[in-house]
């Protein structure tokens, strides 16, 4: 393979990475740290990118803001949404069975899906990207690569390196730690446990709805894009660890860098080798790369 290529896909399989990381961090978040099964993860990723799209014009209109302001808008707007659907459906799962929390999220789905196509119809959208960050760069002077990708793994780093900092080095992180290895302890202690899970489930509704917004411009916007990445997500919380924040991290890495060159290498059979790795790893680790943590 020509260098130049090989940088390119590389700067790719990055780029995909940290997107994945951004889905399932926040899968991770609610399935390992709240044991809630959460098939509805993936409609956060479209709620995230349909909002942007419907959104872009009147930000643009009422608040003179861009591509970025619009962005912030609806992360804005999904950890509200995220906050309300815990208290109004979700904090009831805690003590229920598995099954009956793959029904409950399941029809959440539905509810999310038809409420989409009676507001915005099953048209694929586009979004319209600033000047500043449509376009190419050039990087050392030997390759040209889409300014947008770049920003695409930018924002995702700043997210990354925010939640590490958050879960490591505040009180918040430390409860939220507590809260996932003993709830009734961290509750015997006086901190409202139910307001904490609240918390975290916003955090993570919001993490899947930025990783849809920024993605649209590139993705575009269609129904059902949610489906393809709740399954990948549970792939990369598998392959890390349930509940391991830094284990979803090195997973997404892997499941970029696997699919981007096997779309190079074995374009045939590129489809299937995420699911390959995360068989191959749970053979040797049947508990993930990492523990909770």
């Amino acid at each position: 393979m020509d260098p130049i290529i090989f940088l390119i896909q590389c700067l790719n399989a990055v780029q995909y990475g940290l997107l994945l990381f951004l889905i399932a961090s926040g899968l991770t978040l609610i399935f390992g740290i709240m044991g809630i099964i959460n098939l509805a993860h993936g409609s956060f990723y479209m709620i995230g990118a349909y909002m942007a799209f419907a959104l872009q014009p009147v930000v643009q209109q009422f608040l003179g803001g861009g591509f970025v302001a619009t962005v912030v808008v609806c992360v804005l707007l999904a950890t509200a949404l995220g906050y309300v659907l815990e208290w109004a459906f979700f904090s009831f799962l805690y003590t229920r069975d598995h099954l009956q929390q793959v029904l409950m999220t399941y029809g959440l789905i539905l509810v999310f899906e038809e409420l989409r196509s009676i507001l915005i119809g099953n048209d694929v959208h586009g979004l319209t990207l600033p000047e500043w960050l449509d376009g190419s760069i050039t990087l050392g002077g030997v390759m040209t690569y889409p300014v947008y990708r770049l920003f695409i793994s930018v924002v995702c780093m700043a997210v990354a390196l925010s939640m590490y900092l958050v879960l490591t080095r505040t009180r918040l992180g430390m409860k939220i730690r507590a809260g996932a290895s003993n709830r009734e302890m961290i509750s015997s202690l006086g901190i409202n446990i139910q307001r904490l899970y609240r918390i975290v489930f916003a955090i993570g509704v919001s993490l899947a709805a930025l990783a849809g917004a920024i993605a649209a411009p590139v993705t575009s916007v269609y129904p059902g894009m949610g489906h393809s990445v709740l399954i990948i997500s549970f792939v990369i919380v598998v392959i890390g660890g349930i509940g391991s924040i830094r284990g979803a991290f090195l997973a997404a890495m892997l499941v970029g860098f696997v699919d981007t060159f096997g779309q190079v290498f074995f374009p045939g059979i590129a489809g299937m080798l995420a699911y390959l790795l995360m068989a191959l790893i749970l053979l040797f680790k049947p508990q993930g790369l990492f523990t909770r943590g």
